[in-house]
């Protein structure tokens, strides 16, 4: 699984004839790092390798078979790389700027003249950054006095992301000259251009291409309020910067305006334009400081007219009581070609699926117009053209499918294109191996779970239970492939995985979303119980004597919850990624909005929240086997987290384990270390479940230390005296 090919989303041309994309294999033998950059025949299902050296962000060049790619050179500088799709002349380096950009995104201004925009960090006089040439500072010490102090896996530093924008222009007189070449123009840095400095887009630490948009007229972009301090709050801006054709060649003024958006006050994303009359649509929260509220469908009419007063922003499905008609949460919106139509990515019950919504007319919107395109599976990345919908999407048991629908015929299903593991048979799995079930959790709610069970799955055998909780605690175990945390990983190993979307889940509707809130051991818990009782009694190939549960994040919260409760019992070893410890310990995370907001307030004013769900108050109970897993690099739950649980477990004699990754964040990254994580985890859980272990050439299992005798002494039986 971890060195199946990894592609990226497919990007098609004009016309829909052809598909780029990059694909990164990892070799255990070589222990190298193989990346393509390769172009398919829609036609045929046929590829062709394009370059092994690039930086990614492939973009087709205009109606032809042209396209470009940003590549890394030695001293840190990026070059754009021209290359002809079909492989009918080498590619050519059309210029290099000075430091690392990316996220490349195009629009044809004129024959033979393309503008861009690209992401870059840059320094405090606008400059962009190069960290290969920077000068080193002479101390490490690092002085701050607002936050954040760090973010994700980094400290924050004084530079900044940055949106950057120029030209590709050919360098013939006559556009149709087949010999000519296109040339890169300067980069400009838009935010000097727009006297914004103090502003970040795209915002850290996962903003890309979804956080800002092009067209001839102007560029579009999110950032957060510079006012407001960024851990507290999440509360954007949407700008709008207003290009003339003279902006995009010469150094003259842009305008910017930032639109106003009455009572949206929380976070934005995925602005996109129309490609016909320029229309903004984007995703819109209306709490500040809730990073899971419902995202809405927002529409500007031509925002970048400097004359006239900004037309209001319309809410698609808005309704008076304010919580809007539709009750899913979109995660992405992409327009058709011809305006009509935008094409909305959403998660519900436990698939990443595509809605078409018609806008012919929106202000008359409403969710009767809405069609499902796609009922299954996880879809990742929507792209239009030439009447056509191009699909990359995943599932359980496959990692990568290109489909296609082709809108003009009513009622078209997804065409499949071209499958990277063959449906899962190059992996060794197949649709047969998934199932779902539903149980009745906390308050009688309805509780949603995937089941995945081994290849060669026997209904005459039992299977041990594998009970994996996902994160969040606002997220979904989804119809979704997954390198990280593969439940499929698990079966094979000969478990039956029971993957649970409790309490808190996305895609059930808000209001499930947001009843987590001020109950993180409460109704999740009731629900995952709930679960193992259901499994207990009604899945008779599952046994549920020899029952393992692992969980990262909130779902190793939950693990180090369970581990003090009566349900801790039932299983014969639990794993803990990442998890928390103690809820206190959340006021050393950097994004704050977060436990503040779902625990109903900051600690010193609502102390018993944060008690409630403290897993640390229940130390006296701590007694099922335990391996605990935290990285050096995790500021979103800190090492501290980590070490204290395995420090408990180790002082009260407890079976356990602690494997930590000095150079991994809040997930695990690096090929070889995934490796050794599955390879850990697998070993823990097979150990007390009864499974064979997982040896490597040398015979060993990983863990230095055999027998059980030599954990640390039992710290339950120590006595204190004056």
């Amino acid at each position: 699984m971890l060195s199946a090919p990894r592609r990226s989303a497919a990007i098609p041309n004009a016309s829909g004839t052809l598909l780029a994309y990059t694909q990164k294999t990892y070799s255990f033998e070589s222990h190298t790092t193989t990346s393509e950059l390769r172009v398919l025949d829609v036609s045929t299902g046929s590829s062709v390798l394009l370059t092994n050296s690039y930086r990614g962000s492939p973009q087709w060049l205009g109606e032809g078979d042209k396209l470009v790619w940003l590549k890394d050179e030695d001293n840190g500088s990026t070059s754009f790389i021209v290359g002809c799709g079909q492989r009918k002349e080498d590619p050519y380096v059309a210029g290099t700027v000075s430091g690392p950009v990316s996220d490349l995104k195009l629009i044809t201004l004129s024959p033979g003249l393309v503008g861009f925009a690209v992401s870059g960090k840059a320094n405090l006089d606008g400059s962009l950054y190069n960290p290969s040439t920077a000068e080193k500072p002479l101390s490490s010490g690092k002085l701050y006095t607002s936050l954040f102090v760090r973010h994700w896996d980094e400290y924050i530093t004084p530079q900044k992301n940055a949106i950057w924008f120029g030209t590709l222009q050919k360098t013939s007189s006559s556009a149709e000259d087949k010999r000519s070449k296109y040339e890169l123009s300067e980069l400009k840095n838009l935010f000097k251009f727009i006297g914004l400095l103090n502003i970040e887009s795209p915002i850290p630490p996962f903003g890309g291409t979804d956080h800002f948009d092009i067209c001839p007229r102007g560029i579009v972009f999110v950032a957060k309020d510079p006012t407001l301090n960024q851990a507290l709050h999440t509360k954007c801006d949407i700008y709008a910067c207003i290009m003339d054709p003279r902006s995009w060649t010469q150094a003259v003024p842009i305008s910017v305006k930032a639109l106003s958006l009455d009572r949206l006050n929380g976070a934005l994303t995925s602005p996109v334009l129309s490609p016909v009359t320029n229309t903004l649509a984007f995703l819109a929260m209306r709490e500040d400081g809730y990073e899971s509220d419902k995202n809405r469908i927002i529409l500007i009419p031509d925002p970048f007219d400097s004359q006239a007063k900004q037309a209001e922003p319309v809410e698609i499905f808005a309704t008076a009581d304010g919580s809007g008609a539709w009750d899913l949460s979109p995660g992405s919106l992409t327009w058709g070609d011809n305006d009509a139509d935008l094409f909305v990515r959403v998660e519900d019950t436990g698939c990443g699926v595509v809605f078409r919504l018609p806008l012919a007319d929106y202000t008359k919107t409403s969710t009767n117009q809405l069609s499902k395109l796609t009922h299954s599976g996880y879809v990742t990345s929507v792209a239009p053209a030439s009447s056509k919908l191009f699909l990359t999407s995943t599932s359980l048991v496959e990692n990568s499918v290109f489909s296609v629908i082709d809108l003009s015929k009513p009622d078209q299903q997804p065409t499949v294109i071209c499958s990277s593991s063959r449906h899962g048979a190059s992996l060794g799995l197949s649709r047969e191996q998934v199932t779902d079930i539903w149980w009745r959790g906390a308050d009688d709610h309805p509780i949603h779970a995937w089941v995945i069970k081994p290849s060669n799955f026997d209904p005459k055998n039992k299977y041990p239970l594998c009970y994996l909780i996902h994160g969040g605690p606002q997220g979904a175990w989804s119809d979704q492939w997954n390198t990280r945390w593969n439940p499929a990983v698990f079966a094979e190993q000969g478990y039956v995985v029971i993957a649970p979307n409790p309490t808190g889940s996305t895609g059930y509707g808000q209001a499930f979303t947001d009843a987590i809130q001020n109950e993180w051991g409460g109704k999740p818990y009731v629900d995952i119980a709930k679960g193992f009782d259901y499994i207990e009694k009604e899945l008779d190939y599952v046994d549920t004597s020899r029952a393992v549960a692992l969980g990262a994040s909130y779902g190793g919260f939950m693990m180090n919850w369970i581990q003090g409760q009566e349900l801790g019992r039932k299983f014969k070893a639990l794993v803990t990624h990442d998890g928390i410890f103690s809820t206190k310990f959340s006021l050393a995370a950097e994004e704050l909005y977060f436990p503040i907001r779902d625990l109903k307030g900051v600690y010193w004013q609502v102390p018993e929240n944060w008690d409630r769900w403290d897993p640390s108050l229940f130390l006296d109970k701590w007694a099922t086997p335990h391996l605990i897993i935290h990285n050096e690099l995790d500021y979103r739950l800190t090492i501290a987290e980590g070490l204290a649980a395995f420090n408990v477990l180790q002082m009260r004699g407890v079976p356990s384990a602690f494997l930590t990754f000095p150079d991994e964040n809040h997930w695990v990254l690096k090929a070889e270390n995934a490796l050794v994580w599955y390879r850990t985890v697998l070993n823990w859980i097979n150990k007390y479940a009864g499974l064979p272990p997982l040896l490597d050439k040398d015979g060993s299992d990983g863990f230095p230390v055999k027998n059980e005798e030599k954990i640390v002494g039992d710290m339950t039986k120590l006595t204190v005296t004056e």
